[in-house]
């Protein structure tokens, strides 16, 4: 069991669900378990989504025929390569590490899951990054720093076309979101991206706090309205 970013009392009994879930519907593969032991041997945060996550981001590429998709925050590539399984023959995603450690963790990862030819990994500030690439993604999911979270959903709706879908990762963290007070710059920075989805008239969304390995914590996940 990794160690929760939000740990309870009632941590072990969540990591063992998420255990049960995902033998059932999101069984371990070769790829995906070398990539976690790489990530770790590597020395990288393990905040890595769960395995139930990576497949819910993988159905979610599927659901909305996603041939295009944005990942703003590589860490490894765990999440990347669920998603690039998702996609059809010809499609692309492109990912964003500003940490080069990580990203050469992440590209030997994609490499050997196979998915390099599916894949481009931009190594820099996402800021600087984000600029640089042409709309529209048909999926976005925004997984970075969060104090800069604001930012990166307004470049979302830049890259984005009526009916693209966008997740936003750790927004509920360990509850400390619902603190108007809170001095911790990442839950001020969920809470000021959050604001701005609720009074942006193109989107349309709802927030899910989850329980798991990982804790108490949830997703954001928005649509851009036609």
């Amino acid at each position: 069991m990794r160690t929760p970013d939000y740990p309870s009392t009632e941590s072990a009994r969540w990591a063992a669900v998420d255990d049960y879930f995902a033998g059932l519907l999101a069984p371990p593969d070769a790829d995906l378990q070398a990539a976690l032991a790489d990530n770790a041997a590597s020395g990288l945060p393990a905040h890595d989504v769960s395995a139930t996550q990576g497949k819910m981001l993988a159905l979610f590429a599927q659901m909305v025929g996603a041939r295009r998709i944005l990942e703003i925050g590589t860490l490894g590539g765990y999440s990347t390569i669920w998603m690039a399984r998702a996609l059809p023959a010809d499609g692309k995603l492109v990912t964003i590490e500003f940490n080069e450690a990580h990203a050469a963790v992440a590209r030997r990862n994609i490499e050997r899951a196979g998915l390099s030819d599916k894949v481009d990994l931009h190594i820099g500030r996402a800021l600087d990054v984000l600029p640089t690439l042409s709309g529209p993604f048909d999926l976005i999911f925004i997984d970075a720093d969060k104090p800069n979270n604001p930012n990166y959903i307004r470049w979302a709706l830049e890259l984005s076309r009526p009916g693209t879908v966008i997740i936003g990762d750790n927004v509920v963290r360990g509850g400390a979101v619902a603190d108007p007070g809170s001095d911790d710059a990442n839950v001020r920075g969920v809470r000021a991206f959050l604001d701005f989805i609720a009074a942006e008239p193109r989107l349309d969304a709802t927030a899910i706090q989850t329980v798991g390995e990982k804790g108490w914590d949830g997703f954001l996940l928005a649509v851009v309205r036609a």
